[in-house]
């Protein structure tokens, strides 16, 4: 995790440098071949290279990814465009968090592990069909133009990207800790962790197409990520309260409502970082991005379990519905006001 958010940092730079189509291929080799290696050792001194490794090519991965849907689609439809690229993060998600560990009890790690670093190199025919690297002005440039690297843009300011990088951040862990802490709890046994995790991951993905669809149709991104981060505490609370009186039911229906915020944190932290960091800029917002999802994510695993062995399962639930609530006041504030040439065009009706 740590060698995936310090990679994400310098994936803009890549871009610029090499283009969209050679930068997800350099992340798809280093996240898959080395897993090869796995089965050979259970030896830390291979594991954490390794890890490392793939790392840095899941960081080069998911921001080149996201910066890809937002060049090249138009800002109109860029809601749903990026809630379609969340589809095609959680659905895989959803079918080998639970059939990873079948395919482990059943099979053996190797298949598994071979597995793994089998399904990035799959990838790689697809993306000779996409375009060597996308243009600020969103033209798009294949090999056969050899253009140079593209210019950098302009560093985005710090208070314009805070605000939904601090919330990202904060529901990242809350909804990590949450799913480190679910299947340590033992309460219900091993089908409630299993239910909750899968109940978790479907309402991550249905959060994200319904935020993408009220932004785009109803003008509302940048106006869903307060509603969603308080659905989030609510769904902690949730679970904290299932733990504690009224069962394993309702902490299913907990894991669910975290899932749902925070897919629709998600989305439309995205696509607002996009928003406002403009043309030829969006490898720099969906790194801001990345990074706060990723390290908000192991920040949380970390602390909630921290939590968990000190004070109990429904006190760490407790803590990341208080870290959301927190966050969620922290961040309040008045709509700023229209830019200039729409307050121009305004006064001139």
């Amino acid at each position: 995790m740590a060698a995936t958010v310090v990679s994400q940092l310098g994936v803009p730079a890549l871009l610029r440098a090499v283009g969209h189509r050679a930068s997800l291929a350099l992340g798809a080799l280093t996240l898959g071949a080395p897993a090869a290696l796995l089965p050979l050792s259970p030896s830390p001194a291979l594991l954490v290279p390794v890890a490392v490794v793939r790392g840095i090519g899941f960081g080069v991965l998911t921001v080149t990814g996201a910066a890809l849907v937002s060049d090249l689609v138009p800002p109109a439809i860029r809601g749903r465009a990026t809630a379609v690229y969340g589809l095609a993060i959680g659905l895989p998600q959803l079918v080998l968090l639970t059939g990873g560990v079948w395919a482990w009890s059943r099979l053996g790690p190797t298949p598994v592990l071979l597995l793994g670093a089998a399904l990035p190199l799959l990838a790689l025919p697809a993306m000779a069909l996409l375009p060597r690297r996308v243009l600020p002005d969103g033209a798009t440039e294949h090999a056969d133009r050899g253009s140079g690297p593209v210019p950098a843009g302009r560093a985005l300011r710090v208070r314009t990207v805070a605000g939904p990088w601090a919330v990202m951040l904060v529901c990242a862990a809350s909804a990590g800790g949450v799913i480190t802490v679910l299947p340590l709890v033992g309460a219900g046994g091993t089908a409630t962790a299993a239910l909750s995790l899968f109940a978790l991951t479907l309402a991550q993905l249905v959060g994200r197409i319904v935020s993408g669809e009220l932004g785009d149709r109803l003008r509302l991104a940048g106006r869903i990520t307060r509603p969603a981060l308080a659905l989030t505490a609510l769904g902690a609370a949730t679970a904290a309260w299932g733990l504690l009186v009224a069962g394993a039911p309702v902490v299913v229906i907990g894991a669910g409502l975290v899932g749902l915020g925070f897919g629709a944190v998600q989305n439309d932290t995205l696509v607002t970082l996009f928003d406002r960091a403009g043309p030829g800029r969006s490898g720099t917002a969906s790194s801001v991005w990345n990074t706060a999802y990723d390290a908000g994510t192991g920040i949380g695993a970390t602390a909630l379990a921290a939590v968990l062995g000190g004070l109990g399962a429904p006190s760490s639930f407790a803590v990341a519905a208080l870290a959301c609530v927190v966050t969620l006041g922290a961040t309040w504030r008045r709509r700023p006001p229209p830019p200039p040439d729409e307050r121009t065009a305004l006064s001139r009706t």
